[in-house]
């Protein structure tokens, strides 16, 4: 289905990566000609995805300045960054979301295929991929089989989960308005408790798989990246964005 809407997350510190990218926010990071969210906003338009919202916080003028420049894009800052988590983010930007959106992390590097799986698939889905080895992985526990398979757990402890890993979450989802609902639900009661170190995957949409099925595609060979450490953004340079390369070639 096509979404109303993508939404970056982009308010996080980035301390991990100060030495490698000073003054700049991740999704401003350059592996190519463009900032890396630049090619994700370009990938999600030739998806067919118009409408951009950002969540700001760190260094939230370089992603206003972006906006300025297109009209379909749009900024909600959190005030709060530096002492929450990406689920209280997307809290921020939850009267800006009025249908289904793709929900995505600003220090992503990815091929088209990731997208076009989503948008071909059911209404509610996370997309995984085969293992990486690189580091920081949040792995995905689900039950069910095969195209039957939904989202039951997550943990960066594979030995944490019940059962072997259906695979690694990329940090690409789709989220329809039933889904969002039960996210929302789940957070204003962690608000209430003064708690905002939320994470939208391992703390809200574990919850709300919990109320309805969230499928969990599984791409073997994706090509993809995200880039939260230095090891990371070696590994992006030097052997996945050579290869997103090639293959858009």
């Amino acid at each position: 289905m096509k979404p109303d809407a993508a939404v970056i997350l982009a308010a996080g510190l980035g301390t991990r990566l100060r030495d490698s990218h000073s003054g700049l926010p991740k999704g401003f990071l350059r592996l190519g000609d463009a900032p890396i969210v630049v090619e994700s906003i370009n990938r999600l338009r030739l998806a067919g995805v118009q409408k951009i919202i950002i969540v700001t916080g760190h260094l939230s003028e370089f992603y206003e300045e972006l906006a300025a420049g297109d009209a379909d894009i749009s900024t909600v800052h959190n005030p709060k960054y530096a002492e929450s988590g990406s689920m209280y983010s997307l809290w921020c930007a939850r009267d800006r979301i009025k249908g289904s959106f793709l929900l995505l992390e600003s220090d992503l590097i990815y091929e088209q295929r990731a997208l076009d799986i989503l948008l071909t698939g059911p209404a509610e889905a996370i997309l995984l991929s085969g293992t990486t080895l690189a580091g920081d992985e949040v792995y995905v526990e689900t039950e069910g089989e095969g195209h039957n398979s939904r989202l039951y757990a997550m943990s960066k402890d594979a030995g944490a989960l019940g059962a072997d890993p259906a695979g690694e979450l990329v940090g690409i989802s789709l989220i329809s308005p039933e889904l969002f609902r039960y996210m929302l639900e789940y957070t204003e009661t962690e608000l209430r408790q003064e708690n905002l170190k939320l994470d939208y995957e391992t703390d809200a949409l574990v919850h709300a798989g919990r109320q309805m099925p969230v499928a969990c595609p599984v791409v073997a060979d994706l090509i993809w990246s995200e880039i939260d450490d230095s090891t990371h953004l070696e590994r992006a340079r030097q052997s996945i964005y050579p290869k997103l390369l090639a293959k858009s070639a």
